[in-house]
């Protein structure tokens, strides 16, 4: 092989990789066109969690928390796949989810600040477990609303916003 042709070679190598890595940043869903992941959290108190996306697929465990923050990891037809914090998923209806956003506590306690700083004071804390509405996001904290609180908590103690995810 000549040595235009490997060096012609690798450059398509390299523009289908870069072309392959932009496509999966980019991945949208075939139903809704939405981003994939992304997330959302359970609307319903008990949601059946399926095998696969139908009536007819055995269910496996039911989710018990509303507004429990959910992965959603792919579509079909009325069905989402979908994940919590641990891992575990399955497939679930459509209708059972809401895009209004939720964030799941991880620390033992984060705090919930005034202004999104660390040197702000402290309106409450929040343990392991609680679940807490979403609201703006910036770099390394996030509005959240928990228990008649409303505050300032560093992303990083929290699982249902993506680390490098900005909301208004």
């Amino acid at each position: 092989m000549t040595f235009f042709r490997r060096i012609l070679c690798r450059a398509g190598l390299a523009l289908a990789l870069a072309t392959a890595a932009a496509a999966a940043a980019e991945e949208r869903g075939p139903v809704t066109n939405l981003p994939l992941p992304r997330y959302v959290s359970l609307k319903a108190s008990e949601a059946n969690v399926r095998r696969g996306p139908s009536l007819t697929h055995r269910i496996d465990w039911v989710f018990v928390r509303r507004n429990l923050p959910l992965r959603i990891t792919a579509e079909h037809g009325h069905w989402r796949r979908v994940q919590d914090r641990d891992g575990a998923g399955g497939w679930v209806h459509y209708s059972l989810l809401s895009g209004v956003r939720t964030v799941v506590v991880e620390e033992e306690r984060v705090a919930l600040r005034a202004r999104p700083e660390e040197g702000a004071p402290a309106i409450a804390e929040l343990e392991a477990g609680v679940i807490a509405r979403l609201g703006a996001c910036r770099p390394d904290w996030c509005r959240l609303t928990a228990g008649g609180y409303r505050g300032w908590a560093r992303k990083a103690g929290l699982w249902g916003v993506a680390p490098d995810e900005l909301r208004d």
